[in-house]
């Protein structure tokens, strides 16, 4: 507590020291006082949560500590990072431990009347001294206010304590050797619970993929079939985009509420519905194939909000790019397999070959997730108590109580969101990122075919490959990018890396693609440059997860929707063909 004081006394001016200076909580004596948590209570501090090697607790911020701006004053943050920092490891009838050291990151600011989330967790124990991370976050938004890391040192046992005494000690300082959770092993990582999640994540977003670009390569004969101009085509194409513009705000919305589970449960049953209905509904008419395409776009908006959501609460930040890149690998992989099974289905099973078996394959998809996974850690009834521990010591997102869902809306803080730099940084590159993948994506086979003049199968094999590319670069991507941020660079400079490489490489492949005179050749640039754009997937797509993992699918939602008013424009009219 005193070095939190000489602290404060140095960086805090003396108004703002005298209110945080209230804040002080008396000794705690066992079995005379009250319980040691009332202290925190009586001062507006509510604890919600005691776990082992954790604490989560409530504070609503008072006028008493607010600035004439009506922010939290960084003294108010520093005490409690001091007295929150020290309750974790607090032994019952022992001294408060003495802080030796204490660092915090201010990494935003907090309103009076703001509801603040506050989670003390153990870091580990080296003889008498402890350290303690404290996490400090805007219930509301789910933004971080400040993180502090707090070093104590704890008075060894007297001598004159008794044998209960003794042991109480005893079985603390075991139990904190146990909090100390060590890393997983390679092959523990790989059999891991979270893994089978991520692993389901992938498969989902290759059918995703796969049922969106079924139609970039049966569009040629339908086009011949019904006699269809390539303008008609293109919009037949956008369809899709027009459903899809509708549900990822939405979608996003739901899968932070109620969970990544149920929502993309139903997400993959209505885009396989859609996309096995799609031969009758272009039997029936234009209209029905129009509506058919428009449904499939409202059910695929989801999908990859809710790949963040579950991400952020499965994952640790030092884990994470390397999921991204292989949930995206899934995603990419979807449109190699689209791409090449499409006309070898067609040609087996006729024009609508691929929109069936898509489809089924969905449905069966649907009936392994709903019994195989959980939208949480806790709520999974398969997962260990090492891997369990291991989480909820390493990922910052908690999980919503019954009880604190009910309080909570439904409906995101939009405005707050949206008044953030942050936020507007990711709708930009996002877009940018966005519209350059689906055109690609739609367009290709048709650039093949009319530029080179290649037939329709070896159209969709060229097209194919630069997607394997981009599955393969994208996971490598993300271990670079947690490799570098296990060694120290900052998680801040380590997403700008990865999104300039993701920009600036494809920017220039793109440009190598105007002087292609062949087809091997343009496939070769093409390559290049969708491979690179995997590295954006470790710089925007993270970032989703770390500004405000607790709107992370609603804030992937906003970013979609931005980039498809940009996308809508450029798909019905390939760039590659003027």
């Amino acid at each position: 507590m005193e070095k939190a004081k000489e602290f404060l006394e140095k960086t805090v001016k003396i108004e703002e020291f005298d209110r945080v200076s209230r804040l002080n909580f008396p000794p705690h004596r066992t079995h005379i006082d009250s319980s040691f948590y009332e202290y925190f209570v009586l001062r507006g501090i509510r604890v919600d949560r005691v776990q082992p090697g954790s604490i989560t607790f409530s504070f609503k911020v008072p006028h008493r500590l607010t600035n004439k701006n009506g922010n939290l004053v960084p003294g108010a943050i520093a005490t409690l990072v001091d007295e929150l920092g020290a309750a974790v490891i607090h032994v019952e009838g022992q001294p408060m431990d003495v802080s030796i050291d204490m660092s915090i990151s201010y990494l935003s600011t907090a309103k009076m009347g703001d509801e603040l989330e506050i989670t003390s967790r153990v870091l580990g124990h080296k003889g008498n001294y402890s350290g303690t991370n404290v996490l400090i976050r805007n219930k509301a938004t789910g933004e971080v206010v400040a993180e502090g890391r707090h070093s104590l040192f704890s008075k060894p046992a007297s001598k004159m304590a008794s044998s209960n005494d003794a042991q109480s000690i005893a079985d603390s300082s075991s139990f904190g050797d146990q909090n100390e959770v060590r890393e997983p092993s390679f092959l523990e990582f790989i059999t891991s619970e979270r893994v089978k999640v991520v692993a389901m994540l992938a498969l989902a977003l290759a059918l995703c993929n796969a049922d969106r670009v079924v139609m970039s390569v049966a569009i040629v004969p339908l086009s011949l079939a019904n006699g269809w101009r390539q303008s008609f085509a293109g919009i037949v194409q956008s369809s899709f985009l027009w459903g899809y513009m509708i549900s990822p705000i939405a979608g996003g919305t739901l899968v932070d509420y109620y969970g990544g589970k149920v929502v993309m449960a139903w997400g993959v049953a209505l885009w396989s519905l859609a996309t096995f209905l799609t031969p009758w509904a272009a039997e029936t008419s234009v209209f029905a194939l129009l509506a058919m395409r428009m449904l499939l776009g409202i059910a695929e908006g989801v999908a990859l909000p809710c790949m963040n959501n579950m991400i952020a609460r499965w994952f640790p930040q030092t884990e994470r790019a390397r999921v991204v890149g292989l949930a995206m690998a899934g995603f990419q992989l979807g449109s190699a397999i689209g791409l090449t099974l499409s006309p070898i289905l067609m040609s087996q099973g006729g024009m609508y070959g691929p929109f069936v078996i898509f489809g089924l394959s969905g449905f069966l998809w649907v009936l392994v997730w709903v019994s195989a996974t959980s939208s949480t850690p806790e709520q999974s009834p398969q997962i260990s108590m090492y891997e369990l521990k291991y989480i909820q010591n390493k990922v910052a997102v908690p999980s919503l109580s019954k009880n604190e869902k009910k309080t909570r809306q439904v409906i995101p803080p939009f405005r707050r969101l949206l008044s953030k730099l942050p936020t507007w940084s990711i709708i930009v590159a996002n877009a940018m990122h966005s519209w350059g993948f689906f055109v690609i994506l739609s367009w290709m086979p048709i650039y093949f075919k009319t530029i080179y003049h290649v037939d329709l199968r070896e159209a969709a094999w060229f097209s194919a490959v630069p997607w394997s590319m981009m599955a393969v670069v994208g996971y490598f991507a993300g271990f670079w990018s947690d490799m570098m941020v296990q060694t120290g660079i900052s998680v801040t400079l380590t997403r700008k890396i990865m999104q300039s490489i993701g920009f600036i490489g494809p920017g220039i492949a793109l440009i190598g693609l105007t002087t292609a005179k062949s087809p091997l050749l343009a496939s070769a640039w093409l390559t290049v440059a969708v491979g690179l754009k995997a590295f954006s997937h470790c710089g925007f797509l993270v970032n989703l997860q770390e500004i405000s993992p607790q709107y992370s699918g609603v804030l992937h939602g906003i970013s979609n929707t931005a980039w498809l008013i940009r996308c809508y424009g450029g798909n019905s009219r390939c760039w590659f063909l003027r």
